[in-house]
């Protein structure tokens, strides 16, 4: 090799040795014994471009955030290494430079990673209280259908949910076991006292159902309607058996009763049908006794009521469904003739009429007496008598037209 070449950041002396300019002066990183010292530069140049690309890709990797502080902390320390250790030539100083500014970005990333985390924690311990809170309620409830699952799907949330402190995700958890502890024991204790309690029931309404079939035949309708609605209130109190069983029961119980009740509808039947033509003589009675209203002669009214009340025993029972009607209608007729009668007494009643005849009397007695004394009064010239007199004239004239309407009301 002839003569050394040389540029700012590295040189090949004479030897072949080359040189890199570091801030601690030169390195030798390689030899070139033969050949042109301006080919060695550029080999050995090309080394440090190798270099600058790698430092370039971990700039833009730790600001585009795809690395963690620690991937990146330890990609910058490897990277420092082959720049350190690099067999190149090139301004490897403003490498070093570079990775040095990346560290208060590896900083950055950090401080906001660990924000992150604590608002991440913070969400998930306020997502895993609420889960706790959740489950305590259902721990001291009664939603056995669903609460299971209700617990299950909490449980599954709970393990989707990132950890916490250690003291605090332990707390919550114990709290967490123990209410799902608690839940399972009460909801065995209510299925077990449910199945007991339905036995219960099962024996129960079998004997209900005893009963009922042996009322399905009878005849005595009002009595065994009336045990019917009693066995069915017993029925409501006894509790539902096994669903299966106690469909089954039902079925049976249900067929007694409607057995009975077809039985009784049929004899009904037979009987609203016999009792039709009784109906329909009641009705033309009816019409004849309305025609007795208004009533204006009491006594012929009451007569021929009578009669008619005679006739409409005799006809009979009526069937069930015009019953009411028939018998509402008669009454109202029945009421107004005996209203009619008794208005007729009251206006004839003879001791109404003499106490009616006596209070007459007895006030225009009263008021002539009075008005003797008025005129003793007048005569003396006592105002204050006369004043006294005429009032009392006056009251007992009032309460006299009382009474003449009253004993007008009466006729002999």
């Amino acid at each position: 090799m002839n003569g050394n070449e040389s540029t700012e950041f590295g040189r090949v002396d004479e030897q072949g040795n080359v040189y890199v300019m570091t801030e601690v002066g030169e390195r030798v990183v390689g030899q070139w014994p033969q050949g042109d010292p301006a080919a060695a530069l550029t080999f050995y140049r090309k080394r440090y471009d190798g270099l600058a690309v790698e430092v370039s890709l971990l700039e833009q990797r730790i600001k585009a955030g795809s690395l963690s502080p620690e991937e990146a902390t330890s990609s910058a320390t490897v990277v420092r290494q082959h720049v350190n250790e690099a067999q190149a030539v090139g301004d490897l100083p403003s490498l070093l430079t570079r990775l040095d500014a990346l560290q208060p970005l590896i900083d950055k990333v950090r401080e906001d990673r660990k924000a992150e985390r604590a608002v991440k924690a913070a969400e998930s311990k306020q997502a895993k209280e609420k889960i706790v809170d959740g489950a305590e309620q259902l721990a001291v409830g009664n939603d056995w259908r669903n609460g299971a699952n209700r617990l299950r799907e909490l449980l599954a949330t709970w393990k989707a949910l990132p950890r916490i402190d250690r003291a605090s995700d332990d707390a919550l958890w114990h709290r967490f076991s123990t209410a799902r502890t608690t839940y399972t024991r009460r909801r065995k204790q209510h299925f077990t006292d449910l199945n007991e309690q339905r036995e219960i029931s099962q024996q129960a309404r079998e004997k209900l159902v005893n009963e009922a079939e042996a009322l399905s035949d009878s005849t005595d309708w009002g009595d065994t309607a009336r045990a019917y609605r009693d066995l069915m209130t017993r029925w409501k109190a006894a509790g539902p058996a096994q669903k299966n069983i106690d469909d089954a029961l039902w079925k049976r119980f249900r067929a007694a009763q409607d057995k009975f009740f077809s039985a009784r509808d049929a004899a009904n039947s037979a009987i609203d049908q016999e009792y039709a033509a009784n109906a329909e003589a009641k009705k033309a009675l009816l019409v004849e006794a309305q025609a007795l209203l208004p009533v204006t002669n009491a006594k012929a009214a009451r007569e021929a009521f009578r009669g008619l009340a005679d006739r409409w025993d005799e006809a009979g029972k009526v069937p069930r469904a015009d019953m009411k009607d028939l018998e509402s209608r008669f009454k109202k007729v029945e009421q107004a003739v005996r209203g009619a009668e008794d208005e007729r007494w009251r206006r004839t009643n003879p001791e109404a009429r003499a106490r009616a005849d006596d209070t007459v009397s007895k006030l225009e007695a009263s008021i002539a007496s009075l008005e003797v004394t008025l005129g003793k009064a007048q005569a003396a010239d006592d105002h204050k008598a006369v004043a006294q007199a005429q009032s009392d004239i006056d009251a007992r004239r009032l309460w006299l037209d009382q009474a003449r309407q009253a004993q007008q009301e009466f006729t002999s």
